[in-house]
């Protein structure tokens, strides 16, 4: 991999982490506003997303905590939206 490669890459990561950032950031204070309660599957969606970004960042930043941490918040926003989209209408 080339040096320009390795920044397009790094600049990637940080992105992607940063997302996962902001996604659960405004997540929380949807809900914690009552704009967005955590029954909306987008609540879900921003959360879950947000734990995958975050998880990804680490791994590549050799930080296994936060990882570990996001990887369980993903299983548990997963297992959220199936709830939600299972509920009958």
């Amino acid at each position: 991999m080339t040096s320009k490669e390795t920044t397009k890459s790094n600049l990637v990561y940080e992105i992607v982490g940063w997302y996962g950032t902001v996604a659960i950031i405004s997540a929380y204070a949807l809900n914690t506003f009552n704009i967005m309660a955590a029954t909306n599957p987008w609540y879900q969606i921003l959360n879950g997303t947000g734990a995958v970004g975050i998880v990804l960042i680490s791994l590549k930043k050799k930080a296994y905590q936060p990882a570990t941490l996001n990887a369980i918040w993903t299983v548990i926003a997963v297992i959220g939206l199936i709830q939600i989209l299972m509920r009958p209408v």
